[in-house]
């Protein structure tokens, strides 16, 4: 495994251009490939690893996904987007562009899609998820949801903090079903 160099002290917090950079040279290590779960950067450089979700929660994301699609517009399921509070990689976004920024050469989009939906898994904290929240909304989305399989509810923010209801409208009653 070829280890990614990080330098010995950082004096600031890496730029979102230099977070997927470094996602780049993750994603391109032979080293990381066989590695399973989820591969994130926090803002000064350092991987975190999630371990690989249940199956429960890729329905969800499916069921999301044909949900958001009367929207019409693009949606993506793992993406990851490199925001000022570290490279994080959304279960599931929607932008209403037929093509959001990036391509297939880009390792990470460096603006966020305007909904970006969070699936809360076991290793998920309290803290993480609102540093998510809050990194996708500086990164630029509209409203980021946490979708809570446990309890089957749904939260719905944007920036003015936490929301009676989501602008986009898409129905989500029958969504843990």
């Amino acid at each position: 495994m070829k280890v990614v160099a990080v330098p010995e002290l950082i004096e600031a917090p890496l730029s979102p251009a230099q977070l997927a950079r470094r996602y780049g040279e993750v994603c391109d290590d032979p080293g990381f490939a066989s590695v399973p779960g989820k591969i994130e950067i926090d803002r000064w450089g350092r991987l975190l690893m999630s371990p690989p979700a249940p199956p429960y929660h890729g329905r969800l994301q499916v069921r999301l996904c044909d949900k958001l699609a009367q929207l019409g517009g693009e949606r993506t399921v793992e993406a990851p987007i490199a925001t000022p509070l570290g490279l994080f990689v959304v279960d599931v976004a929607w932008s209403s562009q037929l093509s959001p920024p990036g391509s297939q050469r880009d390792p990470a989009l460096l603006h966020a899609p305007q909904l970006c939906i969070e699936i809360v898994s076991p290793s998920n904290s309290r803290r993480e998820l609102r540093e998510k929240t809050a990194a996708y909304l500086a990164a630029g989305a509209v409203e980021v949801w946490i979708v809570y399989p446990r309890s089957k509810r749904v939260e719905v923010y944007g920036k003015q903090g936490l929301m009676n209801r989501s602008r986009f409208a898409v129905e989500l009653a029958d969504l843990f079903e």
